[in-house]
């Protein structure tokens, strides 16, 4: 009797006032002989009365009979029991096997005890809802202490699942009914208990799980799915409870840095982690919640020993459990004010400086390990550690012993990231990957924040950011590194911000291959996919040409090496050329003029670079921006050299352009005004496309030029409206001018620049300006025409005749464009057309004119002396017949017309034929050899008259014209 029973006054006779239950309700009470009775029974397994040996069924319901009715028997019974459910869940599980196998009909059957696992929980049902105080921690104990025995002993078994399968270990379980009423029994047990003291329960969970984990998870995550908000704080409550009973020595705190030494000295902390990361996936707002309001209610005044050691034990959980740490990390970081971190700096300002190093050294593994808010966690660090400013709000200052602290961990986080960085070397065929950071892993996505943070040059803070962007380069090879430096380039404003890009890039080229190459198709991706903003835009290419101009010697510089890269994209970059913003269009010309052109490029992609350029050249001049002017000019220039098809291909859609009507204008030109049928119809609003199409097809210049137009209007909108012409001052006229013939003598230069700055022309060039030239402004007309006919024949081409001094009248630039092309000798013989067109009208001018004085009519005289002047400097006249144009304003209009006839006559006599030039190689220059031509004299016979009648004039100016 004495082995069935508790000591006094552990569980007193049933009925007692002692603290035992009552008997629960159903058979009556028995007598003392029939309770030796079933104690014998109970003890032999021997039926008293007819001496046989009793079944398991039987010697079970004995031993409920008997914990009935002597409850201080409870400690054998409940062994005894141990035995029921494990002969229940043999059989459950060998059924299971032989339906799987197919001997299930070979198998004799097994002893059904369902209705005494019922019985047994019926009973422990009824002691635990009587007797909560005395049995819910007994029974809870015993219940999940078998359990976890069963898990344990028959986890090898061929029908159960691997502990990994958490689901299927879970449905396998609560499918049989012996541990399935276990579960009921613990609920209950814990239920009962968990409004006043549920510690008992949930320690015999976490001792269970020490013992038995991983086979016993299951029960874990059934439990926790069940009681979430209690287990988690009762878990965490007993876990830091054996933290301190096995962590602390008298009052000095131990850190435990590695997980395995902590599990050994804290044997409840790995299953309190365990328990914690089943329920994590479900439950993590509630985790986040107690492990929030057990740090922050560490940091009370009193600060016991359980206060003391809440900090180190959850770094431990956090060491133990990344999934913890990123559960709580980021909102742990936000609650982590100026008040707070004093506090915790009070706190821990006694510890020796050992354990102060060595939690210092567990803060960096976790920040490295940590992949929740790690940028929220490096924003915090830093701006912690930087230096106070003097206006800070005293409630808002944190300690200058916080303020270090930080300072260190920041910097033991950078010699940390850079040891796991720098040593996880390259992995071959038969290795791993290499180990994951999955603090930089996390700041992938935060390379544009690191930058500008990098760029406030604010002492300490861009040293660390740009340490940062190294080592996150490094290990996110090589999509980082070029993501990194691009947003350097759109972001830095200033040398000294763009100077970081360049040491970026010192730092990683010595690691690594294509960078810049990668950066600037970056750029070109960004560009198309229009993710970048009109300033963004104009400031990279801004930065990547002052890049280029910085280290631009070298081929081992970054500027060289970016040159490179750039002109691999001249076209994308080209297109940027034509954007409707000013500024960005200028950057793009600047950087385009400081990029080398690639000999290989592709001629489609030249031309429309050409074309581009040429475009924003005249754009930058209609808007009077002396920036634009100058970078297109200096890109024009650097494309005329590319090859001697791009020098004429500038050559051309420059004079196109300066003559199309869109920009005559900006050199003074007349602009046609609207015909008189288009403002009828566009008064009257009756547009017929049609006819308006039909008519101006019939005037359209088909000379095939970039410039053609094939349409006048807009299908339901009629005509396009004029434009009221834009009238420019003399002053921008000429300065508009002067530009121009400056480009256009830069692209024309023979021998290269040099040759360009002392003015010479080349005579292909000329020749190219003197083509466009005619076909501007004469398309119907073929270069062949060279001879002069004679001058009766300028009755068969009065209209033609009248177009070409019409366009001059309108256009001065033409005179200009025409002494350009003289310069150029002997490219003047392919405008012959032009000199005869407009000669003839001015002949016709003179003869009709009944003035008495040539300066009545300023724009003939001024032609007249343009067009003489013009021929002799292209060596088509002599010098003596060269001259005359200087005595035009002293003479009578008919004196004129007799002087031009003579030059008519020489002209048509000597006809300008390029075969008739020799080439001077000392000078570099074509010249023609007047002396083999026919006799000069007899066309200096009306000129001499004209000086003999105005001797009292011109007779000083009589020696330029005798040889």
């Amino acid at each position: 009797m004495s082995a069935l029973c508790d000591p006094p006054g552990v569980g007193g006779p049933a009925g007692s006032a002692a603290g035992g239950p009552k008997p629960a309700a159903g058979p009556p009470a028995l007598s003392s002989q029939e309770l030796a009775q079933e104690i014998k029974a109970f003890l032999s397994g021997v039926d008293p009365t007819h001496g046989n040996k009793l079944t398991i069924k039987e010697h079970a319901r004995c031993a409920i009979l008997l914990l009935r009715h002597l409850p201080p028997a409870r400690s054998a019974v409940l062994d005894h029991l141990r035995g029921v459910f494990d002969e229940y869940v043999c059989a459950y599980l060998m059924e299971l096997e032989s339906r799987e196998d197919g001997t299930a009909s070979l198998r004799p059957p097994g002893p059904d005890l369902d209705d005494v696992v019922q019985d047994i929980q019926a009973m422990l049902s009824d002691f635990v809802r009587l007797n909560p105080k005395a049995w819910a921690g007994l029974v809870s104990a015993w219940s999940i202490d078998l359990m976890g025995q069963l898990s344990s002993k028959y986890a090898g078994r061929h029908g159960v699942p691997h502990a990994s399968s958490l689901n299927e270990l879970l449905q396998l379980w609560m499918s049989c009914k012996a541990t399935r009423t276990l579960m009921e029994i613990y609920t209950q047990c814990l239920s009962s208990m968990i409004d006043s003291c549920p510690d008992a329960c949930v320690d015999a969970l976490l001792d269970t799980s020490v013992q038995h984990s991983p086979h016993f998870d299951w029960v874990v995550a059934h439990i926790g799915s069940s009681f979430p908000n209690t287990i988690i704080n009762r878990v965490l409550s007993c876990g830091l409870k054996d933290f301190c009973a096995h962590g602390a020595a008298s009052a000095d705190l131990l850190l435990f840095p590695s997980a395995p030494a902590a599990d050994k000295r804290v044997p409840k902390i790995a299953s309190v982690v365990g328990i914690l990361g089943h329920l994590a996936s479900r439950h993590s707002d509630s985790i986040k919640q107690e492990l929030l309001a057990m740090f922050h209610g560490s940091l009370g005044p009193a600060w016991e020993p359980p206060q003391k050691a809440t900090v180190p034990f959850l770094l431990q959980l956090a060491v133990m459990s990344p999934a913890l740490l990123g559960t709580i990390s980021a909102e742990l970081v936000d609650s982590l004010k100026p008040s707070v971190l004093n506090q915790l700096h009070q706190h821990f300002a006694s510890l020796p400086r050992e354990d102060l190093e060595n939690m210092v050294s567990i803060v960096v593994h976790l920040i490295c390990q940590t992949s929740g808010g790690a940028y929220r966690t490096l924003q915090f660090l830093v701006n912690t550690a930087m230096p106070a400013s003097v206006i800070t709000t005293p409630g808002l200052a944190v300690h200058d012993g916080v303020r270090d602290a930080c300072d260190r961990i920041i910097q033991l986080l950078l010699l940390n990231l850079q040891k796991l960085v720098y040593n996880r070397g390259s992995p071959t065929l038969a290795e791993s990957p290499p180990r994951a950071i999955p603090f930089l892993d996390k700041l992938k996505g935060h390379v544009r924040e690191l930058c500008v943070e990098a760029l406030r040059l604010e002492r300490k803070r861009y040293l660390w950011q740009h340490q940062l962007l190294v080592l996150l380069s490094v290990y996110s090879t090589p999509s980082c590194a070029g993501e990194a430096l691009f947003y350097l380039l759109i972001l830095a404003k200033s040398p000294e911000e763009l100077a970081l890009a360049t040491q970026l890039h010192a730092v990683l080229s010595s690691c690594m291959s294509g960078l810049l190459p990668a950066t600037v198709r970056k750029c070109v991706c960004q560009i198309h996919a229009g993710a970048l903003s009109e300033h963004q835009l104009a400031q990279l290419f801004q930065n990547l040409a002052l890049i280029m101009q910085w280290e631009g010697d070298g081929r081992a510089s970054m500027g060289h090496q970016l040159g490179l890269a750039v002109s691999s994209h001249l076209y994308d970059f080209g297109q940027l050329l034509l954007h409707p913003n000013l500024d960005v269009a200028q950057a793009a010309a600047l950087l385009l003029s400081v990029c080398p052109v690639p000999k290989a490029i592709r001629p489609a992609h030249l031309l429309f670079l050409i074309r581009a350029a040429v475009h924003h050249f005249f754009l930058a001049l209609g808007c009077r921006s002396p920036t634009g002017i100058g970078y297109g000019s200096r890109l024009l220039g650097g494309l005329s050299g590319a090859s001697p098809t791009a020098g004429k291909a500038i050559l051309q859609y420059l004079v196109e352009g300066a003559l199309h009507p869109g920009n005559a204008e900006l050199f003074g030109g007349a602009v046609p005004p609207p015909s008189t049928r288009s403002d009828a119809l566009l008064e009257t609003g009756h547009v017929s496309l049609l006819d308006v199409n039909r008519r101006f097809t019939a005037a359209v210049n088909f000379s095939g030029s970039v410039w053609s137009v094939f349409h006048a209007g807009v299908i339901g909108q009629g005509l396009k409206p004029p434009r009221a012409p834009r009238r420019h001052a003399p002053e921008e006229v000429s300065q508009n001018a002067q530009t121009f013939l400056s480009l256009l003598l830069q692209c024309c230069g023979a021998g290269g620049p040099e040759a360009a700055r002392r003015g010479a022309v080349g005579p292909e060039a000329a020749k190219t300006v003197a083509v466009v030239l005619v076909d501007a402004v004469c398309p119907d007309v073929t270069n062949s025409e060279l001879a002069w006919p004679p001058e009766e024949h300028t009755r068969n081409t009065v209209e033609r005749d009248l177009r070409i001094e019409r366009a001059f009248r309108d256009n001065p630039l033409l005179f200009q464009l025409l002494s350009l092309v003289a310069a150029g000798r002997p490219a003047l013989c392919y405008c012959s057309v032009l000199l005869r067109g407009l000669m003839a009208t001015l002949m016709a001018h003179w003869e009709g004119s009944r003035e008495n004085d040539t300066t009545s009519s300023p724009w003939h005289l001024q032609a007249s002396c343009a067009l003489v002047a013009c021929m002799g400097e292209g060596h088509l006249l002599p010098p003596l017949l060269s001259n005359m144009h200087e005595i035009f304003d002293q003479l009578a209009p008919f004196e004129v017309h007799l002087l031009l006839l003579s030059v008519w006559d020489y002209m048509r006599d000597n006809c300008p034929l390029p075969q008739k030039f020799s080439f001077d190689a000392e000078t570099g220059l074509f010249f023609r050899d007047f002396s083999r031509d026919v006799d000069v004299g007899k066309y200096l016979y009306v000129l001499h008259s004209v000086l003999h009648k105005n001797i009292d004039r011109l007779g000083l100016l009589s020696g330029r014209f005798h040889p």
